[in-house]
């Protein structure tokens, strides 16, 4: 009876410290869901989202403003200058009188408005440069292409971009550059969040140290996973904007 009962009282011990480990898991494994929901429905929203413009002016903003709370104060106007060619391929439109005296929304608001009026002009430019082929196709073709192919080049990498005929024929070529959004948002997401995955595994496993500090590994856990994914975020975002700001279709 007593080997009975201390048996028992062992099982139940192994099953109790199993169930916290299984709870603590779980607790993890939260944290890396919530972030998991935010990085879908950003997909789902490049995938099917009939605003993707304005998806991408919004994430347009979101650099700029990156940019100068990471610059102001920081950074002399020089160094300001680089980051703004390096990142975004920009010059900067105002002089260092204006970057020394202006607050920073003002300079957010300078730099924004000199990125839209780039990007609408990109958007006119590689509109124009693949109407006539699209318009040619589509006359030519239509019964018998749905879609049509044309690379779009970053500087770096060459997309080819499947676009709807039918659209890009009756917007002038513009369906090409939205289709070209939706791709580079949805290689930068996926890219990104493959690598965030597994800094992810790599911080769990550091954190589990913080216990011999007699700290709570989750609680540093939660807190440097967020600071991962807003660096996440903020890279994607920057290499989107990048991208199509240097994008162009190669003449051969």
């Amino acid at each position: 009876s007593m080997i009975s009962k201390s048996i028992e009282r062992a099982q139940q011990k192994v099953e109790e410290n199993f169930f916290g480990i299984r709870k603590r898991l779980l607790e993890y494994d939260d944290v890396m869901n919530s972030q998991r929901e935010v990085v879908y429905t950003k997909r789902r929203h490049a995938l099917f989202g009939e605003r993707i413009g304005i998806d991408f002016v919004n994430m347009m903003y979101d650099v700029c403003v990156s940019i100068v709370s990471n610059a102001y104060g920081n950074l002399s106007f020089e160094e300001f200058k680089f980051e703004l060619l390096r990142v975004l391929s920009l010059e900067c439109p105002f002089n260092e009188q204006d970057y020394l005296r202006l607050p920073q929304e003002e300079i957010t608001e300078k730099i924004y408005s000199a990125l839209l009026e780039i990007y609408n002009n990109k958007v006119q430019a590689i509109a124009k440069q693949a109407n006539p082929i699209v318009q040619k196709v589509f006359a030519e073709q239509s019964a018998t292409y749905k879609n049509i192919i044309v690379p779009i080049s970053d500087g770096r990498r060459v997309f080819q971009i499947i676009t709807n005929l039918e659209k890009a024929a009756k917007t002038d070529g513009r369906e090409l550059v939205r289709s070209f959004l939706k791709a580079i948002i949805l290689v930068s997401i996926d890219e990104a969040w493959k690598e965030h995955l597994r800094e992810l595994d790599d911080l769990k496993q550091s954190v589990q140290n913080a216990s011999y500090e007699q700290k709570d590994p989750l609680l540093i856990y939660k807190f440097e996973s967020f600071d991962l994914f807003q660096a996440m975020l903020e890279k994607v975002n920057k290499e989107v904007v990048s991208s199509v700001l240097k994008a162009h279709i190669p003449l051969s």
